[in-house]
């Protein structure tokens, strides 16, 4: 089975599966893996791989509205090289500190690839679920989409110190703390937006039509892309930019770009489910398909 169909079918086995993180006495926790072969392209520093690792345990932290508290790291390799492991620690220490949080150590191992698997615990009284989409709320992410499809593109071609750079995201703990009174349904954008938006109206048994000329493309993606359609994969389907995408009730989306210290931008809206009671998700009037990210060797 694939990653969605394990998770699905742990999700029947585990109280607190379904969100970016579980939720547990006033807490989030949450946990990531990262394998070279197939997260890390050849050109990441170990600076980056550790921003990077740690950063997308902060996101899932993020999307579920909670202050980020403290992240730790497993680091494994096939030997320890001195100048890899503190530069690992140094991106892991610096993305902690971006957003208030404290990095407090992990474990060491040996193993054929390069591998981090990261946990960050954050701290929320009143956590924001997937779940929560009504219909007549607006959908809507923040900052722009496509960064990192952008970046695999430069490390393709050899550019590997503007590819790290946009590898290196900001977790958007800050905005995810600012929107979480006004979000209905929140999550990352780890697996695309089109994935993400499905994932949402799984979650909360609704629809969403989507607006494509509103969505925030990176800059980036205009460097690297090979005319229009390319855009559009690498901002809807690619994933791994660590926006949050979240719903929201219309008449406060006002106070929430008031609130929220990173741009957002409204995507699209909610709609009731089908008439044959299954999430439909489309894009100027068009199905949108579930596609983006997927953990394994073949990516997306």
């Amino acid at each position: 089975m694939d990653e969605r169909a394990a998770l699905r079918l742990l999700a029947g086995e585990l109280d607190h599966a379904g969100d970016d993180a579980a939720v547990i006495d006033g807490h989030v926790l949450t946990t990531d893996m990262l394998h070279e072969t197939t997260d890390f392209p050849r050109g990441t520093t170990r600076y980056t791989a550790g921003w990077r690792s740690v950063g997308a345990s902060l996101s899932d932290v993020a999307a579920m509205g909670a202050d980020a508290v403290a992240g730790v790291a497993v680091y494994a390799a096939p030997t320890f090289e001195p100048d890899d492991l503190e530069s690992f620690v140094a991106g892991a220490r610096d993305v902690c500190e971006s957003v208030g949080a404290r990095y407090v150590g992990g474990d060491l191992d040996t193993f054929e690839e390069f591998t981090a698997s990261t946990t960050v615990l954050g701290k929320t009284d009143d956590p924001v679920l997937r779940s929560g989409a009504n219909p007549g709320d607006v959908l809507c992410v923040t900052g722009t989409l496509g960064r990192s499809g952008a970046a695999l593109r430069l490390f393709e071609t050899g550019e590997t110190e503007r590819a790290n750079e946009l590898f290196r995201f900001e977790p958007r703990v800050g905005a995810g703390l600012a929107l979480a009174p006004f979000a209905t349904a929140m999550m990352d954008s780890s697996d695309g937006l089109a994935r993400s938006v499905h994932q949402l109206a799984e979650a909360s048994e609704c629809g969403f039509e989507l607006d494509g000329e509103s969505i925030p493309v990176a800059e980036s993606v205009g460097e690297v892309a090979d005319g229009a359609e390319e855009e559009r994969d690498l901002s809807l389907f690619f994933g791994e930019d660590f926006e949050l995408v979240f719903t929201v009730p219309e008449d406060e989306v006002g106070d929430a770009r008031d609130a929220s210290p990173t741009p957002i931008s409204v995507v699209g809206g909610v709609t009731e489910e089908g008439d044959d009671s299954e999430a439909t998700v489309t894009i100027d009037g068009e199905p949108l398909p579930d596609r983006g990210y997927t953990h394994g060797k073949d990516g997306q």
